[in-house]
């Protein structure tokens, strides 16, 4: 799941895009197995008894590497980048407050051009900590949506369904 963006805004949208399709997967899983479950609840089978094992390992082994992408990623971009804009943030309100005290017009020009460029560089780094954060997200839902999307083609592509009931449209002459 590379994003393909750079824009925070489409970031994040992908985040939820990935988040949708993941959670229509889960859904499916969580169907059919609780349906096997159910069926299957007085006399299971050696297929059921491992289904409940791969289960819990799945979900042990997807939060394991859920939890070491995200924490790779946030030990290599994320804690520059939140020092950063507080650091821009004290500059912003610096220029503002010598904005405020300027006496002449040309003090007023030069100080206004100052809280500019702070605050295209504040600007900046606060979507640069908004992208980073979604790659956090994505790179922690990858493993998720990766075992999800697995199981659900699994379970789907392995699982019989009843025969539909096909009912005549036309009523028996004989009856």
């Amino acid at each position: 799941m590379t994003s393909r963006f750079f824009n925070p805004l489409l970031l994040w949208t992908d985040v939820v895009a990935q988040t949708s399709v993941m959670l229509l997967s889960s859904s499916t899983v969580v169907q059919i197995r609780t349906d096997r479950l159910f069926r299957d609840a007085l006399t299971p089978g050696q297929a059921d008894v491992d289904e409940i094992g791969l289960m819990g390992h799945e979900k042990l082994s997807a939060a394991s590497e859920s939890g070491a992408a995200m924490v790779n990623h946030l030990h290599t971009v994320h804690f520059a980048l939140p020092q950063r804009a507080v650091r821009q943030s004290f500059e912003t309100v610096e220029a503002m407050v010598a904005l405020l005290v300027a006496l002449s017009p040309s003090e007023v020009a030069t100080r206004m051009q100052r809280l500019l460029q702070v605050s295209k560089r504040s600007a900046a780094t606060a979507s640069q900590l908004c992208s980073a954060s979604a790659r956090i997200a994505q790179r922690g839902l990858r493993p998720v949506h990766q075992r999800a999307a697995s199981n659900a083609s699994r379970l789907v592509a392995g699982q019989v369904l009843p025969a539909p009931k096909v009912s005549s449209p036309v009523p028996d002459a004989q009856a």
